[in-house]
């Protein structure tokens, strides 16, 4: 059984499950399946809003698809959840990130 194959089934018996999605949109983004990976990077914000490492890798993989203006979105939303969540680290990330957009 593969990785994804694992996370899959994981989220299937817990829907919650944020690692398991987190990792599943990363195997995703690794593999070049881009938008599979920034429709779970979306569901997990949806469902754990201060998971803040969705927002920057979520915005990364829209930079890539060429989706600028919901990259942008998507760090915006992860400033707000890095404030919320006083993770200094991400702050700094999403926002060097914003000022490259």
């Amino acid at each position: 059984m593969s990785r994804s194959e694992v996370l899959k089934s994981m989220l299937a018996q817990d829907p919650g499950n944020s690692f398991a999605r987190y990792g599943l949109a990363m195997d995703y983004i690794q593999s070049g399946e881009l938008d599979l990976g920034v429709t779970e990077f979306q569901r997990l914000i949806e469902a754990n809003p201060d998971y803040v490492a969705a927002y920057f890798h979520g915005g990364q993989a829209l930079e890539k698809l060429g989706r600028l203006e919901d990259a942008r979105a998507t760090y915006e939303q992860g400033v707000t959840a890095c404030q919320r969540t006083g993770d200094a680290h991400a702050l700094a990330e999403m926002s060097a990130a914003l000022d490259l957009l």
